[in-house]
């Protein structure tokens, strides 16, 4: 599903999804399709559910108009640089 068709069928919600395709541009993920698995109205719970995502699932709100992820490479470990 486009992410365009998700903000319209859950507007104004924070949604859990499955990232099916994507691309990157530099630093910057740009998802173009995923799979919902849910929405979540509480935000203390979609906070929750983000903390705990991992992988291609994760939590994002439909105010957004795209959907990209930040990519960060940490170098350190553990806050060891």
């Amino acid at each position: 599903m486009k992410w365009g068709e998700v903000r319209r069928l859950y507007p104004n919600q924070y949604v859990q999804v499955k990232i099916i395709k994507s691309n990157v541009d530099g630093n910057v993920e740009k998802v173009e399709e995923v799979a919902i698995i849910r929405s979540i109205s509480d935000p203390k719970e979609a906070t929750a559910e983000l903390m705990k995502s991992r992988g291609d699932t994760l939590v994002y709100h439909t105010r957004n108009e795209k959907m990209e992820l930040e990519i960060r490479n940490h170098p350190g470990f553990r806050g060891i640089i």
